[in-house]
């Protein structure tokens, strides 16, 4: 029986009458709700007719994450009164609870997007609705664009609704063209903000790590919260690990404390959202609890500030989640959770002020995460670049290169970007492309089973208690009867199924299985007794050697730029190029070849920190990375020198080498133009008049442009085929560019065909002839051209020189040579200047004449003596 007081409680139903209008009028409509409305649970039944008498219609519900889906799923079918499996279903990754009967079906947006890989067209669904959109997860944003798209070129009817728990919806809007926003207002009751920060200093997160002192705190403020306020206590925590290191500072508080995450087990989740009439509770939930569930009676929110985002280090190689800091939107929705029912409290686990600073809404995934992933659905979707998709977001153009060679590496697309057979398998393994490869390559290696055994370990990171090593850890799992050796299992059996006897074959099965069975990779399989994996575990793990060497192989299947030399007690280098340490108790520290599947970069730490590996030999490291092989001649500029070897090399990792002697010649003139570019073109021979030329050809450069030419050092690299041949092609070492003569080669640059490089010394003379009858040099290095004399040299100029046009920069001198003055207008310096200047040196120089009119004088470099000894002379 339909639980019809449920639904009326229900406050999304107001804004259903205008959602429905909107689709009828329009097609798409963005529905705003906050938490707890009930647009998760009867906006489906209704557009799906199941209440409220309209037609009936299939209505597909996309969900961010498993524990949502099933939550939802069994929700509906609860108001419905009946169990999942009947009018309403759902499917997540290796479990699909449906029937002939279901009307709506709750599934993952990885789910959808597979089945929209499969089957464009999905006849036979009336309505998607994409939930929690405003999480900007990568996979919604995806199975959004792909919708789209759908409905412009072949399901103009397929209806979609876009649902977000925020009212920032003008993205989504324009995004599904203009559609409606249609906005319900939710039941919110009134929730104090009790400002808890800690007492001590907290080391702020980095990687996957967080503070213990600010997890004890957040121990300490559940405490407080149970001894101040009623209710349930609901605490947001980052991941799985704090949850659990804070349920453990929580023994022996008066409450049950349960824990709710992805990963936690059906019966607990139900346990959550069912409520409890037996006494408090202290739910510790990551941000899933945000908006994705709703835990009835919970008054008071404990707040971490915590959350986890994905990030990839392009450069290194590293991409996995890290601890950030959650944004003011976030939030905004894990308080308002205190008044879903009744009035509330939230403790901030931090300072008001800090609040201000924090980030205004969450990353899009799209933005700062490893995008091998979508790449390859955009490549099978038909558009290699994603530039034809509707996206909020377009994707970062260094992602999308980074992704692309990964994908190439893995042969799932081809030089043009476009999807292989072989990428289009990986793409319906619901794994990363990096581990559907070693799924599928290593399966021809040591076996599928043993394949899937590796890849589930790989797919979900082991808890820290497992260790580093990867093979211990799969040993654990094995033996293991924790809830991650549960879910290692079932994931197993779940891979088991696809690599099959033969590539081909699973091909061909693949491409041709029914919704169901690759949706869940077989419901069989993911209701089947754990026997038959346990006995094949079993028996793999009777010889540890052969394991380990499994292990291994798979994880460098995995990740080939990772497989990594030693290079020194627990310090290696990885084909990438990166360093990499192992922690001073690992096991791993003397293996002399590792396949490193988990690694972060602490801050400021030159090396990766390893946190999963498995040790391989040069043979498996060869094979894995083939790719990165190298094996030549090696000329490069190294050390400040030409280094010539003959190399082998695995990435960044040098296998062998020995010195070449006669190196080829166009190898030799690379590394010494890559020298140049290092160094400068300083290690090249300038004296000083070649500076002074360089020098002067800037000048004219800048003030008149073409034809003189750019010296620069970025020009003159560019150019050095016109000027440095053919000394450079004669030279070997760096003492060879030593002995070139710059300035004659720089000459090579001047503007001989035109007839222009005979006006140089015109242009920008060496030399100046000033009134003395000196030749003074001209120093070009400034904006202006620097003419420095003493000033009785000067005596009768009344105009300022010019080069170029441009007037010198005149350094008038005393008769010591020392600084007395500067001018670039002498006129005015005579008039204005030089009364100051005579009345201070006439006294320190009285032997040096100090006319009162320096303009109507004989310029002179000699002594008021001497100037009438040589007047006398003539006069005789």
């Amino acid at each position: 029986m339909i639980r019809t007081d449920a639904l009326d409680q229900l406050p999304v139903r107001t804004a259903v009458p205008a959602l429905e209008r909107a689709l009828e009028e329009r097609g798409a409509a963005v529905l705003c709700a906050p938490p707890g409305t009930g647009k998760t649970t009867l906006v489906p039944l209704v557009l799906a007719g199941l209440t409220g008498g309209g037609p009936l219609r299939r209505v597909l519900v996309a969900e961010p994450r498993r524990i949502a889906a099933r939550a939802a799923a069994r929700r509906m079918a609860w108001l419905l009164g009946e169990g999942p499996g009947g009018r309403v279903g759902f499917t997540v990754r290796g479990e699909r609870v449906v029937g002939p009967d279901t009307v709506v079906e709750v599934v993952t947006t990885g789910v959808l997007l597979q089945r929209l890989q499969r089957d464009q067209e999905q006849a036979g669904v009336d309505v998607v609705i994409i939930d929690e959109c405003h999480e900007r997860h990568l996979d919604a944003d995806t199975a959004a664009a792909f919708l789209l798209d759908v409905r412009e070129t072949i399901r103009p009817e397929l209806r979609l609704v876009a649902a977000s728990a925020t009212t920032d919806a003008e993205g989504w809007a324009r995004l599904l063209g203009d559609a409606p926003v249609v906005e319900a207002q939710g039941v919110s009751h009134p929730v104090e903000v009790v400002w808890a920060p800690p007492a001590g200093p907290v080391r702020p997160p980095h990687g996957m790590r967080v503070d213990p002192a600010l997890l004890t705190h957040v121990a300490a403020v559940v405490r407080r919260a149970l001894a101040e306020r009623d209710g349930d206590v609901l605490c947001f925590l980052p991941g799985v690990g704090e949850i659990g290191r804070v349920a453990g500072q929580l023994a022996g508080v008066d409450a049950e404390v349960l824990q709710v995450h992805g990963r936690a087990p059906a019966g607990v989740q139900d346990a959550v959202l069912a409520g409890s009439s037996k006494g408090r509770r202290v739910v510790l939930a990551t941000s899933v609890a945000e908006s994705s569930l709703t835990v009835p009676g919970v008054r008071v929110v404990v707040d971490s500030g915590l959350a986890r985002e994905p990030r990839t280090d392009h450069a290194r190689g590293l991409s996995a989640l890290t601890t950030v800091r959650a944004s003011r939107a976030a939030g905004r929705q894990r308080a308002g959770r205190a008044g879903r029912e009744a009035p509330g409290a939230v403790y901030r686990c931090w300072d008001e002020a800090e609040d201000g600073r924090l980030a205004a809404f969450p990353s899009p995934e799209i933005k700062v995460a490893d995008l091998a992933a979508f790449a390859l659905q955009a490549a099978c979707w038909g558009d290699p670049g994603a530039t034809g998709l509707a996206l909020l977001d377009a994707p970062p153009a260094g992602a999308m290169a980074a992704a692309r060679e990964v994908l190439e590496a893995v042969g799932a697309v081809d030089a043009a970007g476009h999807a292989t057979r072989r990428g289009a398998r990986m793409s319906r393994l619901g794994l990363h492309p990096r581990l559907a490869r070693a799924l599928l390559d290593g399966a021809e290696e040591v076996g599928g089973r043993r394949a899937a055994e590796v890849v589930a370990l790989l797919s979900e990171e082991p808890p820290r208690e497992y260790g580093d090593d990867l093979a211990h850890a799969l040993r654990t799992a094995r033996r293991g009867g924790d809830g991650y050796a549960a879910r290692w299992r079932q994931e197993v059996r779940r891979l088991s199924r696809f690599p099959g006897s033969s590539a081909d074959t699973a091909s061909s099965d693949a491409g041709t299985a029914s919704a169901s069975a690759v949706d869940t990779a077989s419901s069989d399989a993911g209701t089947a007794s754990t026997s038959a994996v346990d006995t094949a575990s079993s028996d793999a793990g009777t010889a540890h050697g052969p394991d380990d060497a499994a292990v291994g192989l798979v994880a460098a299947l995995a990740f080939p730029e990772r497989v990594a030399r030693a290079r020194g007690e627990g310090a290696f280098l990885m084909a990438s190029g990166t360093g990499a340490e192992l922690g001073s108790g690992s096991r791993l520290r003397s293996a002399p070849w590792l396949a490193v599947a988990v690694a972060d970069r602490p801050a400021h730490a030159a090396s990766a920190r390893v946190r999963l590996a498995a040790v391989v030999d040069e043979g498996t490291a060869r094979l894995a990375a083939g790719h990165l092989l190298f094996s030549g001649e090696e000329v490069r500029w190294a050390d400040g020198d030409v280094v010539a070897r003959s190399v082998e090399r695995l990435g960044a990792v040098e296998l062998s080498a020995r010195a070449l002697r006669e190196p080829a010649p166009d190898l030799v003139r690379g590394a010494l133009l890559e020298g140049l570019r290092r160094e400068g073109t300083g290690l090249l021979r300038w004296t000083r008049d070649g500076e002074q030329l360089r020098l002067r050809l800037a000048f004219l450069h800048r003030v008149l442009g073409e034809p003189w030419p750019d010296v620069s050092d970025g020009a003159l690299l560019a150019r050095a085929e016109e000027w440095l041949d053919p000394e450079l092609s004669r030279s070997r070492r760096r003492s060879d560019l030593g002995r070139i003569d710059a300035a004659q080669a720089v000459r090579r640059l001047l503007p001989w065909t035109t007839g222009d490089a005979a006006q140089l010394d015109e242009l920008a003379p060496e030399r100046i002839e000033v009134p003395s009858g000196s030749r003074v040099r001209l120093e070009y290095g400034g904006e202006q051209p620097v003419l420095a004399v003493k000033l009785q040299e000067l005596f009768g100029l009344r105009e300022t020189p010019r080069v170029a046009g441009v007037p010198v920069l005149v350094h008038l001198l005393s008769p010591a040579g020392r600084p007395a003055a500067v001018t670039a207008d002498l006129a005015s310096f005579w008039r204005d200047g030089y009364r100051d200047v005579r009345a201070e040196l006439r006294g320190r120089y009285p032997k040096h004449p100090w006319p009162e009119d320096p303009a109507t004088v004989e310029a002179t470099r000699f002594t008021s003596a001497r100037l009438r000894r040589d007047r006398g002379g003539s006069s005789r």
